[in-house]
């Protein structure tokens, strides 16, 4: 059956035919397509197409779709059965990992994702300050947690709705929300709250309203902050973990939060998410400590295996140097085009993570992201599409690539890129 087709059938069962917002095309229009197989750099679809993806499943496919490594460790897995609701072997070895690659992470915890990686986060740093207030965020995006649903990004903020409908009130009240890259607001609601506030939490660098990157010394003040003030500071790493470098973000930038919260490539591609940190905060969780937290799946074996085949394969800083490698190569060739065409865009990347943001010349906060041209963005989609070449469907999310996007591939990829920039740009 076509996407088309199966798009009409879905929609008859599933809300909106998706299983997740921003899938459905809405914010760029047109019918999604459905994907029947993967297999390195590419996606093959329903209609018989084949794409090369810079959406790796939104983040996991570090190492491309369908690694043969990862398919063997999963087999393996496999082969002693799916699911066991006891501890198991690889959850120590996971976690073992884990601990090993982040300096600020003393235990872990695995779950089953990055949503709920952050809410067992915010539970566990509300338990153990006893205090009820969080500062979040505008633009940054935790998962589905009803009270960090307070000017969110990602599908929240491209569907329109950064506030959803059925979060109460009394939930979003104990959210405060700063502009992200805005020294002076922090510090006016710390001096004005600081005793009430439990935690920060923060994308380090934010990717769910595009990909943003922090101003010198302002994640430094965050943690001079939550230090100064008792709270904890909370990295949201579901993104950035394991895929900017082994350590995240907290590598690149010399920080040790208090609590992180993972996910995506820590899981090899199947359901995972898993948070950690010093081990006086971790050891308040039941069943040591007063705070609960639990999942039928969580430690699961198929995902744990998975998770060591990917975590594997990143132990050395030549992937991660090869990565950005080709990041930037496609960043200096939109900026390049773009010089060319006389069309101001604004190109961030670091590593393999990048996005551009349209009309504009400087990202750095949530109002500038939200000043950019969604419907030239809308254009090059499309254009890029019809190429060859498949970007996440909205103009608020972050591009990834894989280890598979090098050489012949990349050389595609980019000569796509400038094309559609040219023809979202001239029309």
């Amino acid at each position: 059956m076509s996407s088309a087709d199966l798009f009409t059938r879905a929609r008859q069962v599933i809300p909106g035919g998706v299983n997740s917002p921003v899938r459905a095309f809405r914010s760029v229009g047109g019918t999604p397509f459905f994907t029947e197989s993967a297999d390195g750099p590419y996606l093959h679809t329903a209609d018989g197409r084949e794409l090369v993806d810079f959406v790796c499943t939104w983040g996991p496919a570090i190492h491309g779709h369908n690694d043969p490594d990862i398919r063997a460790a999963v087999a393996a897995a496999l082969s002693g059965g799916t699911s066991f609701g006891t501890p198991c072997p690889d959850e120590v070895h996971m976690a073992e990992a884990v601990v090993g690659a982040v300096p600020s992470v003393e235990k872990v915890r695995m779950c089953n994702s990055g949503t709920e990686a952050n809410m067992s986060a915010l539970r566990l740093a509300r338990g153990f300050t006893g205090r009820d207030k969080v500062i979040k965020f505008a633009g940054c995006y935790h998962g589905h947690v009803d009270s960090l649903l307070v000017a969110a990004g990602s599908g929240a903020l491209t569907l329109g709705q950064p506030d959803s409908a059925g979060v109460p009130a009394a939930f979003a009240a104990t959210t405060l929300v700063c502009p992200y890259n805005d020294p002076a607001t922090v510090r006016a609601v710390f001096a004005e709250h600081g005793p009430e506030i439990a935690a920060v939490i923060v994308e380090p660098y934010p990717a769910n309203c595009g990909f943003v990157l922090p101003r010198a010394g302002f994640l430094g003040l965050l943690r001079e902050l939550t230090a100064e003030n008792g709270s904890l500071l909370i990295f949201d790493e579901v993104m950035t973990g394991f895929r900017l470098a082994r350590g995240g973000v907290q590598e690149l930038e010399d920080l040790r939060p208090d609590l992180s919260a993972f996910g995506k490539v820590i899981g090899g591609g199947l359901p995972v998410g898993a948070f950690g940190g010093r081990a006086e905060i971790m050891d308040h969780l039941a069943p040591d400590g007063p705070v609960y937290q639990a999942g039928t799946l969580s430690g699961n074996p198929l995902a744990m295996a998975a998770g060591r085949a990917s975590l594997a394969k990143l132990e050395d800083r030549e992937t991660y140097e090869a990565l950005d490698a080709s990041g930037q190569r496609i960043a200096e060739a939109l900026r390049a085009e773009a010089d060319d065409l006389g069309y101001p865009l604004c190109v961030h990347q670091c590593g393999s993570m990048f996005s551009a943001f349209f009309g504009t010349e400087r990202v750095e906060t949530f109002d500038e992201v939200k000043e950019a041209d969604t419907e030239r963005f809308a254009a090059f989609f499309h254009a890029a599409l019809q190429r060859g070449v498949y970007l996440p469907p909205s103009a608020f999310e972050t591009c990834f690539l894989s280890t598979h996007h090098t050489g012949p591939v990349l050389d595609r990829a980019i000569t796509a890129l400038a094309e559609s920039l040219r023809e979202a740009v001239r029309g």
